[in-house]
């Protein structure tokens, strides 16, 4: 069971903590714990394997690693996307798919979803937290 004081971490908000930038920071230095979806850490894989300098890339995203729980899909999880996925479309708010994936992660989970990205806020069955 996740901490209370526990965010969900999407990859927007990861690249803002890489890039040191300071309300980010901040927020994700009081947590309690930090949690990031199998779906964000392949984003961040591509960035890194994208990146100008890999070796600074990798390292960031090592130190990542060695502080956030990484959390992976399910059965639950598949048809949590499926839900989410279905309204959106009926909705006429389609999203990216990883995205959608991240969401699924944060109604499993009931963590709320610390994120830059403002197509979440298509998905009302989420918490999320702009930073």
């Amino acid at each position: 069971m996740p901490a209370s004081n526990s965010l969900l971490l999407d990859t927007s908000v990861v690249i803002a903590f890489f890039r040191n930038e300071p309300t980010v920071v901040a927020t994700l230095t009081n947590m309690d714990s930090l949690y990031l979806p199998l779906v964000a850490l392949g984003e961040l894989n591509l960035g890194l394997e994208r990146a100008q300098n890999k070796a600074r890339a990798k390292r960031a995203l090592e130190e990542l690693l060695s502080f956030v729980n990484v959390l992976y899909p399910d059965l639950e999880t598949a048809t949590l996307y499926g839900r989410i996925k279905a309204k959106l479309m009926a909705d006429g708010n389609p999203i990216p798919d990883n995205d959608i994936w991240i969401a699924a992660t944060a109604l499993q989970t009931g963590l709320p979803l610390a994120t830059r990205d403002a197509h979440f806020d298509h998905v009302d069955e989420i918490t999320k937290l702009h930073v």
